[in-house]
């Protein structure tokens, strides 16, 4: 299935259903009087979360949902049923923005939200409510209101625990593939990641979500390279893990180039909480290593990890540490929702 995470929908409501003009004609009764039914309500667009989806690929197929309309009244004071609704199914995680592709209408987390983004119109009023003292057989009925339509954009952002930042060949997609069940494509030649990527990593009997996004280059965020429009992906996330290729003659200003365009594209991406580690150690003799762990330590202003997702060095230590944040962060928002008032 191939990854899309943006989307542009045109949606209708439907419109009500149109009152009746109906008078009660019976043998032997003498006054009958006006019983044109009230029309049905238009049928609704909703968006609904729902299990089993992670990615918006449908509506690159179908870009036009229309609700039904609502039945017209009838006589005998029947009313109009209404319309049918059209659901927008999506993973959880979605965000739907009005047309500007600016203006947030809602944000979509969890399995089984629901949102109504466009109403139906009302259905008009048959002429049994246009009676009147002085006008006993009223002809005339309200049409029904028409439905609302409107153009918007799906934009999806994984939900993942911590995710993976770094340059192009850091070594991301083979740290994804050492730790998780993931398959990601692994050559070598940048920007081999062109869509992200996610990966369920245990350790210590413990599970956590790992998304792996296209590698950053410098002038990322103005559009060079692939860009950081796959960066959404990650600002849900609690702890970012960035990896540092050991093969960088530097890997000091290639942490700095990330950061930078971190800190460009602003969203609080820069103010997570961030693992970081040279990768790809097995490359590297005793002095080099401490040569590039100098480097990158002065530019990350911490100790640095040492790991290899090829020989296994060190990748349960970076484990372990996003997990701390990852379990922190987790019952953080469990004790905020046991609180509860009490008198």
């Amino acid at each position: 299935m191939k990854f899309l995470d943006q989307a542009k929908v045109y949606i209708r409501s439907g419109d009500g259903g149109a009152g009746a003009v109906s008078f009660r004609r019976e043998k032997f009764i003498e006054f009958g009087g006006p019983d044109g039914g009230d029309g049905g309500r238009g049928g609704d667009v909703w968006v609904e979360v729902v299990n089993g989806l992670n990615t918006l690929i449908d509506y690159r197929y179908q870009q036009h949902f229309r609700a039904k309309t609502g039945v017209h009244g009838m006589g005998r004071n029947r009313t109009g049923a209404k319309g049918a609704d059209v659901t927008l199914k999506v993973p959880a995680g979605t965000q739907i923005y009005a047309e500007d592709n600016e203006t947030l209408i809602c944000d979509l987390t969890e399995e089984g939200q629901r949102f109504r983004l466009a109403a139906g119109g009302n259905g008009g009023f048959g002429n049994q409510h246009f009676k009147t003292s002085t006008n006993q057989a009223p002809r005339r009925a309200n049409p029904g209101l028409p439905g609302e339509e409107l153009t918007i954009w799906l934009r999806l952002k994984l939900i993942a625990d911590a995710g993976l930042v770094g340059l192009p060949n850091a070594g991301k997609s083979t740290f994804l593939a050492a730790v998780t069940a993931a398959k990601p494509k692994i050559a070598d030649y940048p920007f081999t990641t062109l869509h992200p990527g996610l990966g369920v990593a245990r350790i210590d009997a413990r599970e956590f979500v790992l998304a792996d996004i296209p590698g950053l280059i410098e002038g990322a965020h103005e559009g060079v390279g692939i860009g950081d429009r796959f960066l959404g992906h990650v600002e849900r996330t609690r702890v970012l893990l960035h990896l540092v290729s050991a093969q960088e003659e530097s890997p000091g200003k290639a942490y700095k180039t990330v950061r930078k365009e971190l800190e460009a594209y602003g969203h609080g991406l820069a103010d997570k909480v961030e693992v970081v580690a040279l990768s790809q150690a097995d490359t590297l003799d005793e002095d080099e290593r401490k040569k590039k762990l100098a480097s990158l330590k002065r530019a990350a202003g911490r100790a640095p990890f040492l790991v290899s997702a090829v020989t296994g060095e060190g990748v349960e230590a970076v484990l372990r540490a996003l997990m701390a944040v990852v379990a922190e962060a987790r019952e953080a928002v469990s004790a905020k929702v046991e609180t509860r008032w009490e008198p």
